[in-house]
């Protein structure tokens, strides 16, 4: 099956953060507030089948992890279609987070309704809130794209939520996600 990358639209800066409650690959029911940090949130549409994904997880703990410190928090969301994609189910997430230690919640968006609410579009596909949850980043992790553990390029989704976490507002330029389209269900 060919993987089709897609670039999601710019940062609509000071949209409000959409509350969800979903079920966790800890067996516990995560929303918006619980996520939420002191400084801010960072929403993660991932999943486990994507190469553009798979190529940044080890990123993703590292600067999940450095950005808690500065009390921004993380949420990692699945949304893809886990009947016709099984590598996206969620007997298949608590495996990844188990085998990578995420240091955020996986979370199940079984309905879909989470990802269209946000107008997600792809794996990955980041939204950064400050303290008031109104996005101020919708970009990328860095330049690497699905080239696996390409350490050589500036952090920019990292630099960005330090910048959110000490100013509450984003970068003014931001580049654009890529990564594979959400498996959306055909009914």
């Amino acid at each position: 099956m060919q993987m089709v990358s897609l670039h999601p639209p710019v940062c609509e800066f000071g949209a409000e953060a959409v509350d969800f409650d979903l079920p966790g690959v800890d067996q516990q029911r995560w929303t918006l507030g619980r996520c939420a940090g002191e400084r801010g949130l960072l929403v993660m549409f991932i999943s486990n089948h994507c190469p553009y994904v798979k190529a940044i997880r080890t990123k993703l703990v590292r600067d999940t992890t450095e950005l808690k410190g500065l009390g921004i928090n993380s949420v990692a969301i699945m949304s893809n279609d886990t009947v016709n994609y099984p590598d996206d189910s969620f007997d298949n997430m608590v495996k990844v987070a188990k085998q990578f230690s995420f240091p955020f919640p996986y979370l199940l968006d079984e309905s879909q309704q989470v990802a269209r609410s946000y107008g997600a579009i792809c794996t990955p596909d980041f939204y950064g809130y400050n303290a008031a949850m109104e996005l101020q980043y919708r970009g990328r992790l860095d330049a690497a794209g699905a080239t696996p553990d390409d350490e050589s390029q500036p952090r920019e989704l990292f630099v960005a939520m330090v910048q959110i976490a000490e100013t509450g507002a984003g970068p003014a330029h931001q580049v654009p996600s890529i990564g594979c389209s959400i498996k959306w269900r055909s009914n």
